[in-house]
């Protein structure tokens, strides 16, 4: 009796094992077919991967100039080390505030007055009924994405130039004398906002227009029913159908807050207006490109880094409470 247990008992251990070894044998079969299986997919992701790589993640451990008293002969790695010294001096002088003060304010103009733009304009679109009309208005406000910022400030100062621009033809022979668009603070401001949205709100609207397919149009027909008008349409359906697509743009949105564009400022600037249009990007150039003073930039641009991190954190914390976070 006791014999025929063990062997009883041998035998389920045998094929608890064998059993085992098969699961296993199967899993690492099925393993290998995925893995052959999504070889294109992998393929196709490859030069993403390597740009990021080469371009983004590798870039970083040049961060370290932050932290040293960098110079040519001795390079990045053997350059001195010098703490926080790098950050103490930044922030002692006088220009350092404006410029963090002018980056906020122009950052901040660009999210929260640009942000609604393209949602606008997605809706609208997605309201014209008329394919024909709907294709030549995505035309021409896609176009202004495509043109370099070279070519956007050659129309802003032919248009509001004080002796040249277009716009200023018309006030001269209205008033008698034009106005300085371009070296007016406030005007500049705005001209640069406005140069903004017009460039790329046609453009990042195909977000919106892509979240828009996703909602089932038998809403919008019983909504009709109902008795709504289009605007109420546009409030609980369409709105509401596009809120986790508004969340996650404006995340991302929110850690460029700290990210004016060089090309942006560079074009538009001039002297008269650099108390208002010198922010972060250009010191870099300015100090770090034409005065050769990498470290204190590498410096301001850490900084920037970790303020835009912030805010990303800290939108996305938000977003969390609502059920609308990235993570």
């Amino acid at each position: 009796m006791a014999a025929t247990q063990s062997t009883l008992s041998a035998g389920t251990d045998e094929n608890s094992t064998l059993s085992a070894e098969t699961v296993k044998q199967w899993k690492k079969a099925a393993a290998k077919r995925r893995w052959k299986k999504n070889i294109p997919l992998l393929l196709l992701f490859l030069p993403g991967a390597l740009y990021y790589i080469l371009f983004k993640y590798l870039p970083m451990g040049g961060l370290i100039l932050a932290f040293k008293d960098y110079n040519f002969a001795d390079g990045v790695l053997h350059s001195p080390w010098v703490g926080l010294d790098n950050f103490r001096t930044i922030f002692r002088q006088p220009q350092t505030v404006n410029v963090i003060r002018n980056t906020v304010v122009l950052s901040f103009l660009n999210v929260f007055v640009s942000f609604p733009f393209p949602i606008l304009l997605a809706i609208m679109l997605n309201e014209v009924r008329r394919n024909w009309y709907k294709r030549i208005i995505q035309t021409i406000v896609y176009l202004p994405h495509f043109f370099s910022w070279v070519i956007i400030g050659g129309f802003v100062v032919t248009l509001f130039s004080v002796e040249s621009g277009t716009l200023n033809h018309w006030i001269e022979a209205w008033r008698g004398e034009p106005y300085p668009f371009l070296f007016n603070p406030g005007a500049w401001i705005t001209i640069f906002v406005g140069s903004g949205i017009w460039k790329e709100m046609g453009f990042s609207a195909i977000i919106y227009l892509a979240a828009l397919t996703s909602i089932d149009p038998s809403l919008y027909e019983s909504a009709s029913l109902d008795g709504a008008t289009k605007f109420r349409q546009i409030w609980h359906i369409t709105l509401p159908g596009i809120s986790s697509t508004i969340v996650v743009m404006f995340i991302l949105a929110m850690g460029k807050l700290m990210e004016v564009g060089f090309d942006h400022v560079y074009v538009l600037q001039n002297s008269v207006v650099s108390n208002v249009a010198d922010v972060i990007s250009t010191f870099i150039y300015r100090v770090g490109l034409q005065g050769a003073q990498f470290s204190l930039t590498s410096a301001m641009g850490l900084f920037e880094s970790l303020i835009g991190l912030t805010l990303v954190l800290f939108a996305n914390g938000l977003a969390r409470k609502f059920d609308k976070g990235l993570w």
